[in-house]
């Protein structure tokens, strides 16, 4: 038997207080373990502090800034407006046409300044071709995350196809510098209208070809259905937007609701979550809005090349950004939501203040409370249902 009195001064005899990283005091019971910042479920760096109770999560706790930008001091260390556009680019480099409109948009507002019509169009052609693309990165990797590989192929196969018309574009694949303050850097070069157009019509065989594999799956379906229920008071009280806050049934969609660019000219309709396999606003639904959301943006760009008007895209782009002093604050619909920028101007050639408004940090901010009570394998159908961008979200 050890004799107490000659223990070591530094020998503990009974365990320690233990506590999360908010100080919140753990069970006995219960125990912490890290998610993240490298496991593949979390959808880049994105660290999770998960305390959980055997199997069931008790509570999450998101750890971000792995990947910080330093966007808004980048941007308001410029010579000029038109210099932001790259950092734009940068923060959901999954969406970089949406970045890059919402910042043109707002120091256009700024300025007063209109554009010409076929530089609407054309934004509204890039633009829903990059979701499409978002969209297609969401649902191909959610069917990784749920076990699911063939979906997978056929979204990045499809996405290929986008990336190849914003090549052919302006040169690049990922980070565009594309639509500029007043107009495009270029205009749509030849060829792209019927590669486009045959993009749209294939495109739907794509999606009838996920939706019979993985939409109505019967595993997919009890993965995804009644797991991570985001009820509508809580996705408007948490100021969640995009697919995350149509999915709970939430009928709400700035290309129609706030309406900019040229979206009133189509024929079109917003998506939300019906609850068709659950309760309204579970995973299934924000990947059926998604997987909808496609379907419309497909029928946008059809309608879009088909009016697509003349014009010169670079007349309207001034040689000189100047704007009075002031603010604008202008909001677009990105694939993840509400994207917006709030610039102010001090007269001068270079922003004062930018900062940006990430709809992905604000949706990421609800995990917590949607994933209280879920199982550890339904974490994992959770987080992806939120379709986080890291560059975003850490900005």
């Amino acid at each position: 038997m050890i004799d107490s009195k000659t223990l070591p001064t530094n020998y503990v005899t009974k365990p320690e207080k233990r506590a999360t990283s908010t100080g919140r005091s753990l069970r006995t019971d219960e125990m912490i373990i890290n998610m993240g910042p490298q496991h593949p479920s979390t959808h880049g760096v994105l660290r999770l502090e998960i305390v959980v109770d055997g199997e069931i999560v008790v509570d999450v706790i998101p750890h971000i800034g792995y990947l910080h930008r330093c966007f808004e001091k980048h941007a308001e260390h410029m010579t000029n407006y038109q210099q932001v556009i790259p950092y734009a680019d940068r923060m959901d480099y999954l969406s970089s046409m949406s970045n890059d409109w919402a910042y043109a948009l707002t120091v256009e507002r700024l300025l007063k300044l209109e554009v010409p019509q076929r530089v609407e169009y054309i934004r509204v052609i890039m633009a829903e071709l990059q979701r499409i693309a978002s969209h297609l990165i969401a649902v191909g990797t959610y069917a990784i995350d749920m076990g699911a590989f063939t979906p997978f192929l056929w979204c990045f196969r499809d996405r290929e196809r986008i990336l190849d018309l914003f090549e052919m574009t302006c040169g690049a694949r990922l980070l565009y510098n594309y639509i500029w303050v007043g107009g495009v850097s270029h205009d749509l070069p030849a060829g792209f209208v019927e590669k486009a157009k045959d993009f749209c019509k294939d495109f739907r065989t794509t999606l009838k070809e996920v939706h019979d594999v993985l939409t109505y799956n019967e595993i997919f379906v009890k993965r995804t259905a009644n797991v991570g229920v985001l009820p509508k008071d809580v996705a408007v009280n948490y100021s969640c937007s995009g697919p995350m806050l149509r999915g709970s049934g939430v009928d709400w969609d700035l290309r129609r609701d706030d309406p900019y660019g040229v979206y009133g000219k189509f024929e079109w309709g917003v998506q939300i979550g019906k609850g068709t396999k659950g309760t309204v606003g579970d995973c299934w639904d924000r990947y059926m809005v998604r997987m909808n959301e496609m379907e419309e943006s497909t029928k946008i760009v059809e309608q879009a090349i088909a009016w697509l008007p003349e014009g010169n895209v670079q007349s309207a782009i001034p040689k000189r950004i100047r704007p009075e002093a002031g603010e604008m604050y202008a909001r677009t619909e990105s694939p993840r939501g509400e994207l917006g920028f709030y610039v102010i101007s001090d007269g001068t050639a270079s922003p004062y203040r930018v900062k940006g408004r990430a709809p992905a940090f604000v949706n990421l901010s609800v995990l917590p409370e949607i994933s209280k009570g879920a199982m550890i394998a339904d974490l994992v159908a959770i987080v992806g249902s939120v379709d986080i961008v890291l560059g975003e979200v850490d900005r």
